[in-house]
């Protein structure tokens, strides 16, 4: 599945490596779309994302973890290389 990982961070001086570091770990199959978007291809629940990507953030900062399906479809203005990596995706 492809889970959608959205967030806001309060403290934009604050170092947030290692929370982009778990994004990225989560299966290594990835696509940082936006600034605070990114797309994981995982088999893993939103929930346990969540609670994963939880430790790496203040109590003050927002972030949401959903499901993304292709029905009946998406659109939008994106780089093509992230239309790419939608496109290849089963999902």
């Amino acid at each position: 599945m492809i889970l959608s990982i959205n967030y806001e961070l309060s403290r934009p001086g604050q170092n947030y490596e290692n929370l982009y570091k778990a994004i990225k770990d989560i299966s290594g199959v990835w696509c940082h779309l936006m600034t605070s978007h990114w797309l994981v291809q995982t088999s893993l629940p939103p929930q346990q994302v969540w609670e994963r990507l939880a430790t790496h953030i203040d109590k003050n900062d927002n972030l949401l973890v959903i499901r993304v399906t292709n029905q009946p479809g998406y659109s939008g203005w994106l780089r093509q290389d992230v239309w790419d990596w939608m496109n290849s995706k089963t999902y």
